[in-house]
This record gives C-alpha cells, structure tokens and sequence, in this order.
C-alpha cells in the first residue's frame, strides 16, 4: 500500500486579465496556494485554492504547520477519512473561509493522485453524469462597465454558442441597473439567459425592490441579494418573488447548506469547490441539493468545476471566468457553448510546473517529507 512521502506547497499570485468590479469590492489579484502531494509509487497529485487578495499566507501556515506534516505516512486513498481527520485538528478553526481554502487545496491534490492510480478522468470517477455542461459569462458583466460595453459582450458571447451571461447589479440607483439589463435583454432576445449578482450589497427591503425590476426582464437567478448568513431574509425574499434565489459561494460548510434547503431559501446552489474545502464536501452538498430537487450552478474555478458539474445530474451550468491560464498548458475545451472535461486522468488540468515554479512568490516553496 502506497503511502504519502513528500508534499510541496508553493503559492502564486494572479492579476486578473480584465478589470472585475461589483458591488462591494474590485477583484485585485488571486492568490493562489498549490499543494504537490506524491507517495511511495511516485505518482503526483496536484490541487489548489484562492483568495481573491487577501489570506493567502494565513492559508499557507495553515497548510506548512499544521495539516501537512500530519499527512505523511498516510494512505492517500483515504480521501474521505483524511478530509475529516484534518477538519478535527483545525476545530478551533472551523467554519471559516482560511480553514476551507487549506483543506481544499489538500482535498482536489488526493483526488487528482486517486484519479491518476485508478487511470480515471475526475467527471467519471465523481459520477459520470453527463459529458458537457453549458457556459454562461461573467467576464463581460462587471459593475463598472456600460451598457453598451454589456451589450458588446452579450453579444459576442452569444455568436459564440453561449447560453447566457451574468450581469452584476447593485448601482445605488434600481433605475441604473434597470438600463443596463433592459439594453442586454433588447440586444440578445428571449432565448438567451441573463444572471444577475448584487454580491450581497443589499437590505432585505431593497432587495425587495430590487426584485421587482428583475422580473420584468425574465431573469434567470437573483444572486446573492443578501448578507450569506442571513437564512431568513432569503427565504423570505424568495417567497415573494418569482426571480429564483441564488446562493452558495460565501458558505463553508455543510450545515449551512442544509439550512438553506431545507427552509427553501434558495433555488440554486452555487457552491465553491474552495470554499467549501474541496472536492470531498462539494460533492456531498449537490448531492444533498439533488434531494432537494434544486440545480447546482457552481461559482468560479470554471478549470475544476467543469469536471465537477460532470460528475453529478442536477448540476446547471458552468460559470465562465478564466482564472489559470498562465498556469496551465492546455485551456479547458468549450464546444459550440458547453464546457468539456478533459478525459485524461486526474482532475483535468493540464498544469505547467515550471510556471508554477517561476510565479510563485519568493519565499513560498516549501517540502515536507
């Protein structure tokens, strides 16, 4: 039996390509903490995690002191008893985003190692539910952008064979969000879908208002229109309007996915393969979304999450946002408007160590043995 003997961790930082701007905050770069786990046999498993500026040397600690020296020696097959294993030894910690990102990053690692000894592509060692899962964007819907800008991307996005686009919401006035949602809706017709994202920048009085602009143009989902822990205030905006109630991806754990559900607070579950810390608990909240009869809609890591909506039947669509294309050799495969995952084993991310090595920040490269 194979056990770990060495992991390395290192951690980059990636400027976004485009300016991404929403209603609380601007997306300045990506930390991104790499862990490199092999065992006895000499096969490599590779995962990941990100912040979106902040945290990522508290997550790199986190991994160096605490989780990492306690995986050597282990059977990294384990998965699922490793995952609760490093979740005990982090409970003064848990629940919360730095404590999440770490056990991600180790989570997708095992899995990507288990799918290389099996010989299997991560979407049918998961579940092999289907084999694509249609793309909408929001690389094009930034806050700051005009409408004409939306209406650009819209468009473009649309001869491109997509299904959809995320338009983010939240100017001061409903009026200003309104214009820019009627030129989209204008512009792309009746069958194509537009997303809508408030970033959780709204009152529950406001959101009520909010919603009743949104209904006039067919609006697929209301994302996070309030605070995430506020469980109440979402189910008591979605029994009012008919726009479904999207949330998921500022949640990070179980528990909190459950209470969502079971009072019928949301429609839609956008849960992060990160935040939720990894691969091993995402997979059990669409799942337990799957009981519920509600889609899984995951948010970011399109690279990872296209193999993951694969994996599962109630999975809906696939957020479009380039985020690993410095560190990658090959880009995830979109036919006609539907992300495919790669059929090779692993995790389906065609990693380029060396840029890995040669982005990492100074200091960050770090082995255990």
């Amino acid at each position: 039996m194979a056990k770990i003997e060495r992991i390395e961790i290192s951690m980059v930082d990636l400027a976004p390509k485009v300016r991404r701007t929403d209603a609380i905050q601007s997306f300045e770069s990506q930390e991104t903490p790499i862990v490199k786990i092999t065992d006895s046999d000499g096969v490599v498993g590779v995962g990941y995690s990100y912040t979106i500026g902040t945290g990522g040397p508290a997550i790199m600690s986190l991994l160096e002191r605490t989780l990492l020296p306690r995986l050597i020696g282990r059977d990294p097959m384990q998965i699922e008893q490793i995952w609760h294993d490093m979740l005990f030894a982090t409970h003064a910690t848990s629940v919360g985003v730095i404590t999440s990102l770490a056990l991600a990053a180790i989570d997708t690692a095992l899995w990507d190692l288990k799918c290389k000894k099996l010989g299997q592509p991560l979407h049918k060692l998961a579940g092999g539910a289907k084999d694509r899962i249609p793309l909408y964007s929001t690389e094009g819907g930034w806050l700051h952008l005009s409408p004409e800008e939306l209406v650009d991307d819209a468009l473009a996005r649309q001869a491109d064979g997509f299904k959809g686009v995320k338009i983010k919401i939240g100017h001061e006035l409903a009026a200003d969000d309104a214009a820019r949602l009627g030129a989209v809706r204008n512009a792309v017709g009746k069958h194509f879908e537009i997303m809508t994202d408030a970033n959780q920048s709204f009152s529950l009085s406001e959101a009520r208002r909010r919603a009743r602009v949104l209904e006039q143009f067919d609006i697929a989902w209301f994302e996070e229109p309030l605070p995430a822990d506020d469980v109440g205030g979402h189910q008591h905006l979605a029994r009012l309007t008919t726009v479904p109630i999207a949330v998921g991806e500022s949640m990070y754990s179980l528990s909190q996915f459950n209470e969502y559900l079971r009072r019928d607070a949301a429609s839609i579950v956008q849960v992060d393969v990160a935040r939720i810390g990894g691969i091993t608990p995402w997979l059990k909240v669409a799942h337990m979304a799957e009981a519920f009869n509600v889609s899984v809609c995951p948010h970011f890591l399109m690279e990872l999450h296209v193999s993951l909506c694969c994996a599962v039947p109630n999975s809906r669509w696939l957020e479009y946002i380039p985020q690993l294309d410095s560190l990658i050799n090959t880009s995830m495969k979109i036919e006609d408007g539907f992300g495919v995952p790669s059929d090779e084993p692993g995790l389906g991310i065609d990693w380029d160590l060396s840029a890995i090595e040669k982005l990492s920040f100074e200091g960050s490269n770090l082995a255990i043995i």
